[in-house]
């Protein structure tokens, strides 16, 4: 009985620091992806799952093109997972925002789903700051069929106006 005690008192703690320092796995919810997350497959649409990658998430490791989880600016008990478009310096072209074009504000970047009409992104709330990214997704890892290393891309027809190096 101690020894099943005494095992769970180290694991815990072990697990608790893995999954909120390193990696975890999550489902992902809605269509806002498509047709890279959740595709559709003869009507039924596939629910994936992602590995989300915490390390060095906090130093701001992320770029152009690469998918993150992000805390909603709307709703901070809502996680999103959006592509990154544009960083901190660049001009974007917006598709519903306030202001057709606009400077990323340092510290903040610019978010998009990949299916533009059923997207809930920065073209409805703006530049994010930063610091609500909460992890990058780095490999499809179920369902088996979909197994892959997620890929950084800007989608075709989204540009960044005026690249700041």
């Amino acid at each position: 009985m101690f020894k099943v005690i005494g095992s769970a008192l180290v694991t815990v703690p072990v697990a608790v620091t893995f999954f909120d320092c390193v990696a975890y796995v999550a489902k992902v919810e809605g269509s806002s992806m498509q047709p890279v997350l959740n595709p559709l497959s003869d009507k039924e649409c596939i629910t994936d799952f992602v590995l989300l990658k915490r390390w060095g998430i906090k130093n701001c490791n992320v770029e152009r093109g690469d998918v993150v989880s992000v805390l909603s600016p709307c709703d901070p008990g809502q996680k999103l997972i959006k592509r990154i478009i544009a960083v901190e310096g660049d001009m974007v072209q917006s598709l519903s925002y306030k202001r057709r074009h606009l400077k990323v504000p340092d510290g903040h970047c610019w978010v998009e789903g990949d299916h533009k009409g059923a997207s809930f992104d920065s073209n409805h709330f703006g530049p994010i700051s930063m610091g609500l990214i909460h992890a990058k997704a780095v490999y499809i890892v179920w369902p088996p069929s979909r197994w892959q290393k997620m890929e950084s891309f800007i989608p075709k027809g989204r540009t960044v106006l005026n690249e700041r190096l």
